[in-house]
């Protein structure tokens, strides 16, 4: 379970904080100093054209990737200074399928609770909220390898709410959900957001409606944007009047081509 002696006494201080992150590969700065501060209760939409470095940016924030500047916090833990402290408060759901994709759900999540360090009781009602909460109770004994592109995504999310962490960071959350599907897993998000603090990186512009509480844009590694939905509507090409989130995001940020950038 996460150790509330790492949660930040102050409710309104940031549970999740990234100061002046940079990452570079090569030659290529594909984040550039970004600083963010997302507290207990927000959802943060993250948002950027392809190559704009969301990825990038998540899996620093989650630890998985060792940045060249700058820092991220979780909870008020250095995120790298330590990593298994910091990743106890944290659920983090990546880009792709889960791996081990030979184990059924049940086995995965099973295994997964065990990295948690829960067994017994624990662990059985671990695993039994978030398979309730992410309505994977039919597939349990099901290969995940052999599950469609949204179930997989399922399974992906019990996974990092596993554990009722306190930053949630979800990199395309309903990526190759039906309607449905979405729908559920955005009320989940807004269930669980009372006292979390979750950052959602999409390129799906409805979920800032949807969803978020507040959304930052980023492009070529660097914020152009930050507000809620309101806020961003007025940055579009109306010189202030309100525009679509699509003519907003379009405005703020430059077209990237395929031989500029590689995929972060």
């Amino acid at each position: 379970m996460p150790d509330d002696s790492f949660f930040l006494k102050d409710r309104m201080s940031a549970l999740l904080e990234l100061n002046s992150l940079v990452k570079r590969f090569q030659s290529f700065t594909a984040v550039n100093g970004i600083s963010l501060e997302v507290p207990a209760g927000e959802v943060l939409g993250f948002l950027g054209p392809n190559g704009a470095g969301k990825s990038t940016t998540m899996k620093m924030a989650a630890g998985f990737l060792t940045p060249d500047g700058g820092s991220a916090h979780i909870c008020g833990v250095d995120v790298a200074e330590q990593p298994q402290q910091a990743r106890q408060n944290l659920g983090y759901l990546p880009e792709g399928a889960p791996a081990y994709g030979e184990m059924s759900v049940a086995s995965f999540l099973k295994f997964c609770a065990k990295l948690r360090e829960l067994s017994g009781a624990e662990a059985r009602d671990a695993i039994a909220k978030a398979v309730e909460r992410t309505e994977l109770g039919g597939v349990l004994e099901q290969p995940i390898e052999t599950m469609s592109k949204g179930f997989k995504r399922r399974v992906g999310l019990a996974q990092a709410i596993l554990h009722e962490p306190k930053v949630l960071i979800l990199d395309e959350p309903t990526d190759g959900l039906d309607p449905n599907q979405k729908h559920h897993v955005r009320q989940l998000i807004r269930d669980m957001s009372a006292d979390r603090a979750i950052v959602i990186s999409t390129h799906i512009l409805e979920e800032v409606d949807a969803v978020c509480s507040r959304a930052v844009i980023i492009d070529r590694g660097t914020i152009v944007a930050d507000g809620t939905a309101a806020d961003l509507r007025k940055l579009g090409p109306g010189k202030g009047k309100p525009s679509s989130l699509e003519e907003a995001f379009r405005h703020v940020t430059v077209p990237v081509t395929a031989q500029e950038t590689p995929h972060v």
